[in-house]
């Protein structure tokens, strides 16, 4: 012990008095320097951007579509009823990830060339709606917009199997590319919202002065002011965003430098991912066909394992049901019930809590990248609060046109932020739920899409008897 005290004191006099104070001051910086960059440690943004493209193709189709309902219910002869004949074509489209359960079950075959036909039809049905929405043919002796059925199921089709396909896909990459999949998915609502707003759509009504009676009373109406640019024009926008999107996966797929970016992992047919987590294998069972093997063997220091822990089956069977839970109530019931909600409160008050709320998924998936979301324990508690939220609005949706706090600034602003907070919340679970299961290999993601995809399903259906066949919810209109 004194000679080892010695040979460190000896050690300390050699050092110059210079050297020990930039040696005590070099950390710092450095440290710094670290934490600034860590986020761009070992990605690649050309995959990030390429990432992003990808996710934006799943539902702008679909999203455009009900975003143009405004114009679309003025030219087609269901008139306010398309909305729930849209919502039922969408459902029709839930056919696509079964059309692809059965393919791998009985055919099976690689994910990507589907992935290449998908985005193609939906590219296709988005210049065909820009042509086509308004026209209509006879059914049953009534006119019926059938074209733009038609091709809402068609777009549907590549929409809801994208939950089984395309975020699946993403697992042969690191786990930071899946948070940008995700961020590209919120912004397939963002980007049509945005050119909506520009071209007009969405915003408040003006009551005008259109007569003064004999005994003088004045007479208002409302006034909508026409839009900057048509449906037609919008949906050559969805056209070409989906052709981005197109390229976008094609580049992620082809490039080497995407490929680059793999996970430590080998892709079986159906998306069977078999991850290596220090060079151990996971429980996954043997892919019997394994792809990729083209990959720069010289790159795999750069594979490195990013996976979470092994969860129990039961945790596994858990976080299976809660994301079924979550899309339940998110994709199915939420959309439906915001106008009840927020409409009380005034016009103003709705469209800034829809807006808001458009922005909050993409937002949400960008701080994935900064904040830690594969804690199970955090999901939980993330999902209780999500959960006191969603009661508030469902207390509102439920007691409108007069719900708490009605006709006061305070029941505005409160019920903006809720909704906001909601979905940047259920965003922010989906992502962290999707992230853990990627961890687990095997088809993991493809039963994370599936439930996400059967939870969405039967939410859409059952408010669409809620509100079409029972008084559960009234309508709050804005009257001048």
């Amino acid at each position: 012990m004194l000679i080892t005290m010695r040979k460190l004191y000896l050690r300390y006099q050699s050092i110059e008095p210079s050297e020990v104070s930039s040696l005590l001051h070099r950390e710092k910086p450095n440290m710094t320097v670290n934490m600034g960059f860590k986020i761009l440690e070992n990605r690649s943004i050309i995959v990030d951007i390429l990432a992003i493209l990808f996710g934006i193709g799943t539902w702008v189709g679909i999203n455009g579509t009900f975003i143009q309902l405004p114009l679309l219910v003025e030219v087609a002869p269901e008139g306010w009823s398309l909305p729930s004949y849209l919502s039922v074509m969408v459902q029709i489209g839930n056919l696509g990830p079964l059309t692809y359960t059965l393919i791998q079950k009985f055919c099976k075959k690689n994910d990507a060339p589907m992935i290449y036909i998908l985005l193609a039809t939906g590219t296709l049905s988005a210049i065909l709606t820009a042509f086509f929405y308004d026209k209509t043919a006879k059914i049953f002796g009534e006119q019926h917009s059938v074209a733009l059925f038609a091709l809402t199921i068609s777009t549907a089709f590549t929409a809801c199997t994208s939950s089984v396909l395309f975020m699946p896909y993403m697992g042969r990459f690191k786990e930071i590319y899946l948070v940008t999949y995700f961020m590209g998915e919120g912004l397939s609502g963002l980007l049509p919202s945005v050119v909506a707003l520009i071209q007009g759509i969405g915003g408040t009504a003006e009551c005008i002065l259109v007569n003064v009676t004999e005994t003088g009373e004045n007479v208002y109406e409302k006034y909508v002011p026409p839009p900057r640019f048509g449906t037609k024009d919008f949906f050559i926008f969805v056209f070409v965003v989906m052709l981005m999107s197109c390229l976008g996966f094609t580049l992620l797929d082809r490039l080497k430098l995407a490929k680059k970016q793999y996970a430590a992992v080998k892709v079986g047919q159906g998306n069977d991912y078999q991850y290596e987590r220090d060079e151990t294998p996971t429980k996954s069972t043997s892919p019997e066909v394994i792809e990729n093997k083209s990959v720069d063997t010289n790159s795999n220091e750069n594979k490195t394992s990013d996976l979470a822990p092994v969860i129990s089956s039961q945790v596994y069977v858990s976080l299976l049901m809660l994301i079924a839970v979550v899309c339940f109530f998110a994709n199915g019931i939420f959309n439906s019930i915001q106008s009840y909600s927020c409409l009380p409160y005034g016009g103003q008050a709705y469209h800034l809590s829809a807006t808001l709320s458009v922005i909050a998924n993409p937002v949400a998936c960008f701080l994935a990248i900064f904040l830690p979301h594969t804690s199970v324990r955090s999901i939980l508690t993330l999902t209780s609060l999500a959960g006191i939220l969603a009661v508030y609005v469902f207390v509102t949706a439920a007691m409108s046109p007069f719900p708490p706090l009605h006709g006061t600034t305070i029941g505005s602003v409160l019920v903006i932020i809720t909704w906001t907070l909601l979905v940047g919340l259920v965003s922010y679970i989906k992502l962290s739920i999707s992230t853990v299961m990627r961890s687990q290999g095997g088809k993991s993601l493809v039963w994370t899409g599936g439930l996400s995809q059967l939870g969405s399903l039967i939410g859409s259906v059952l408010i669409f008897l809620l509100i079409n066949y029972t008084n559960s919810f009234t309508a709050a209109y804005d009257d001048c």
